[in-house]
């Protein structure tokens, strides 16, 4: 039987290197003060939630819709419970839960009895106890919304005992901190950074504009799919806001048209006004929930803002600076202000400089790359590369140029040393003993 007594979080299975993915080992969650937000107000055009939108209706995941996996859990029908799935082994832990793989159990068809998916598991008593309620609530709200590519899709959820069950996709190819020590040097290439830090951008578009602040990317919370292209999970520090998204122009105006606006894997259901408008070429779509703001003191060490390590409230900026720490670890090997304790790499946040590991880029590709970092580690919030325009800005960037953000779920995954495919993921599964019945109190 196992003890979910002590753990939360979506894991990788291989512990090497300390490579928790969602753990809150390495977590600061010393809260000052409660998180609040205000909504935002340029000259934009504002968007909300159909009445059958993916956070109402957890069945409604249009761009998985066509995925077996998915369709394998709508083929059981509604009421899914805990006894329609056979565990295999704990894959994950964290503070207060586990996560499990697993299987449906009484699925007629053998092809869909050999599917996996990841069952994360939260003690609701132990949750009380430990007085995160609130953050559990906020990654369930979350995960509720999301419908994209590289972020989880809900495929169910239910309650079973005083436990909190949530069944999601499992990503068979690990995460990107373990994945990164298989590379030669422990580090990625130019090539394979710009790839994986291009997916983690247009994640994070996607969360902004939906008014969610992350604040936790880290290469332990970026996981690979079985396809090669990147899951990010973990959201239980992430800050909801009321910020819109929008269309910013300096000459914003009203224009009916047949096209949507030029922005990724939102529906046209969103827009408040019936008619669908028009944006002339020198229009922007802004995703960035730029007035939300919060005191709370979260984050993993060597990836918080420098307005967080200092006490100060903080806001979208925070994101960004973080997306400039896993660009530098994923292609220097290492976090760029790293200190002997968690308080020295505070410091060096705060007052440190940033250098590079040699004083000149080997590459214009390099080049690029620095530039782009040293943006994205701008200390004042104000000046940060991303701050205020979001994504918008940051894709602009040379770092990125030749690249079709739009078309970047069909280009080919790099492949890197020590990723591994759902066909040798599947046989390295059929050697362990399944776990019909681990929960005996239920």
């Amino acid at each position: 039987m196992y003890d979910m007594s002590d753990t939360f979080g979506y894991a990788n299975e291989s512990k090497d290197n300390f490579s928790f993915v969602g753990s809150n080992f390495s977590k600061i969650s010393m809260s000052t003060s409660s998180d609040h937000s205000h909504s935002t107000s340029f000259s934009r055009l504002s968007f909300e939630l159909p009445p059958s939108s993916p956070e109402q209706n957890p069945t409604l995941k249009p761009h998985r819709s066509s995925d077996s996996c998915f369709q394998a859990i709508r083929s059981v029908g509604k009421g899914l419970c805990f006894r329609d799935f056979s565990l295999v082994r704990q894959i994950g832990s964290g503070d207060i839960g586990r996560v499990y793989l697993c299987r449906l159990r009484n699925a007629a068809d053998e092809a869909v009895k050999e599917r996996l998916y990841a069952m994360k598991v939260v003690d609701n008593e132990v949750l009380a106890l430990k007085k995160k309620v609130q953050r559990a609530e906020t990654e369930r709200k979350i995960i509720k919304m999301l419908d994209h590519p590289f972020l989880p899709t809900l495929y169910a959820e239910f309650e079973a005992s005083h436990f909190s069950c949530v069944v999601m996709e499992y990503c068979s190819g690990g995460d990107l901190h373990s994945l990164r020590h298989k590379q030669p040097h422990k580090r990625f290439s130019l090539n394979t950074s710009r790839f994986y830090a291009a997916e983690v951008l247009v994640a994070l578009e996607y969360l902004h504009m939906l008014g969610i602040i992350y604040r936790d990317l880290k290469p332990e919370n970026v996981l690979v799919r079985s396809d090669g292209h990147i899951m990010i999970t973990d959201f239980d520090l992430s800050l909801c806001s009321d910020s819109i998204a929008a269309v910013e122009s300096p000459d914003f105006s009203y224009e009916s048209s047949t096209s949507p606006p030029p922005f990724f894997c939102i529906s046209n259901r969103l827009f408040r006004s019936k008619k669908v408008q028009s944006f002339s070429t020198n229009r922007l779509f802004v995703a960035e929930p730029v007035t939300a703001r919060s005191c709370s003191f979260v984050g993993t060490h060597e990836y918080v803002a420098p307005e967080v390590a200092s006490g100060r409230s903080h806001g979208n900026a925070v994101d960004w600076w973080a997306l400039g720490i896993f660009i530098y670890e994923m292609i220097y090997g290492r976090t760029p202000f790293a200190g002997t304790s968690n308080e020295a790499t505070l410091r060096s946040i705060v007052k440190k400089p940033l250098t590079f590991p040699t004083n000149a880029p080997a590459t214009t590709s390099e080049a690029h790359a620095r530039d782009l970092i040293s943006g994205l580690l701008n200390k004042d919030p104000n000046r940060r590369l991303g701050s205020k325009r979001g994504a918008a800005d940051v894709k602009t960037h040379p770092f990125f140029k030749g690249l079709n953000f739009a078309l970047i779920r069909s280009v080919t995954p790099p492949s890197a040393p020590g990723t591994r495919t759902e066909k040798t993921m599947s046989s390295h599964h059929s050697s362990f003993k399944k776990q019909t019945a681990p929960f005996e109190y239920f």
